[in-house]
C-alpha cells in the first residue's frame, strides 16, 4: 500500500484541489471597456474602479474553470481537464491553483517534464503554496529524486499554520521507505499515525516498514488495528498481516489469513502470492 495520485484499496490520493461542487451557471463575458465619465461633484474619473472590478470578475471565471477542471480530473477525464484549465489561465495567467492541478494532470498522464514545469510555475507564483510542495515533492519521488523530494516535504511542513501536515508526513514516510531510509520512515510515519491514529493507510505503511525492521510485534499491532475494522479490510492488509504471521512463525496463523484472503479476493495479486507461498517477497 503506497501513496499516490489515484487510489486503489487503502492507497492515498494526493490532489491539489478538492472537487469542488460546481457552478450552476458559468459567469458571463467580462466587458473590456473603460469609462471616463466623472462624477456630478467633479470626483476623479472611475476608470480604476472599473477595471478593479474588471479583474475581480476574471479571477472568479478562472476559479470557476479551476473548479470545473478539478472536478474533470477526479473522473478521469484528463483532455477536458487541460481544456478548462486553458480558460482559467487565459482568464488569470498567474493563478498558482491552476498550475498545480496542471502538474498532477500530467504526472498521471507520464508527462514528466511537463508536470515539473507546472509545479515550478505554481511555487514561482507562490513560493510559500504548501499544496504545490506536497505534490511536487511526491512527484519528484515518483521520480526517484528522493532528495529533491525530502526538500520539498520539509518546505511544506515548515509552513505556519500548515493543516495538511499528516497527509505530508505521509508522503514523506512513504517516500522515505522506498529510498530504503526505513529508521525515518518509521520515524516519519510514527509521527503522522500520532496526529491521525484512524487513518488505515498510515497504519499500513507504519506496519509495512516495521516488518521490513524486523519489529514484529509491532508490525502486528498496526496492521491488526486495520483488519478489526471491516470496512478497512481488504487484500492488501490481509496479505500483510498473513506475512507479519509467517515471520513471527504463526504458520497456522499466516495459512489461516492466507485463505480468507484467497475466499474474499480470489483474483487479486496478493492472493496469487499466498497461493505460490511466496511470504517473503517485499
Amino acid at each position: 500500500m503506497t501513496a499516490g495520485t489515484r487510489s486503489t484499496g487503502l492507497r492515498p490520493v494526493f490532489a491539489a484541489t478538492a472537487v469542488l461542487a460546481l457552478a450552476a451557471m458559468l459567469l458571463g463575458g467580462c466587458s473590456t471597456t473603460v469609462e471616463t465619465t466623472t462624477t456630478s461633484t467633479g470626483a476623479a474619473p472611475v476608470r480604476e474602479v472599473r477595471a478593479e472590478a474588471d479583474q475581480g470578475d476574471l479571477e472568479r471565471r478562472a476559479r470557476v474553470r479551476l473548479e470545473l477542471a478539478s472536478a474533470y480530473f477526479s473522473r478521469g477525464q484528463t483532455a477536458t481537464a487541460l481544456e478548462e484549465l486553458k480558460l482559467a489561465l487565459a482568464a488569470k495567467p498567474d493563478l498558482p491553483e491552476a498550475f498545480n492541478l496542471r502538474g498532477l494532470i500530467y504526472a498521471n498522464m507520464g508527462e514528466a517534464k511537463l508536470a515539473e514545469e507546472s509545479f515550478q510555475r505554481a511555487l514561482q507564483f507562490n513560493p510559500r503554496d504548501f499544496d504545490t510542495m506536497h505534490n511536487f515533492g511526491w512527484f519528484l519521488c515518483q521520480q526517484r529524486r528522493f532528495g529533491e523530494a525530502e526538500a520539498q516535504f520539509q518546505k511544506a511542513l515548515a509552513q505556519p499554520q500548515y493543516a495538511g501536515a499528516t497527509r505530508t508526513l505521509l508522503a514523506q514516510g512513504v517516500c522515505q521507505a522506498r529510498s530504503g531510509n526505513l529508521p525515518d520512515a518509521e520515524r516519519t510515519l510514527s509521527r503522522s499515525y500520532e496526529l491521525d491514529p484512524a487513518n488505515p493507510v498510515t497504519a499500513y505503511n507504519l506496519s509495512e516498514v516495521l516488518l521490513r525492521r524486523g519489529e514484529l510485534e509491532r508490525a502486528r499491532f498496526y496492521v491488526r488495528r486495520i483488519n478489526s475494522i471491516a470496512e478497512q479490510v481488504n487484500a492488501q492488509s490481509l496479505w500483510l498481516a498473513a506475512r507479519v504471521e509467517h515471520r513471527m512463525g504463526n504458520a497456522e496463523g499466516a495459512q489461516q489469513l492466507g485463505r480468507q484472503l484467497r475466499d474474499r479476493f480470489p483474483q487479486s495479486p496478493e492472493a496469487l502470492q499466498f497461493g505460490r507461498g511466496r511470504f517473503d517477497d517485499q
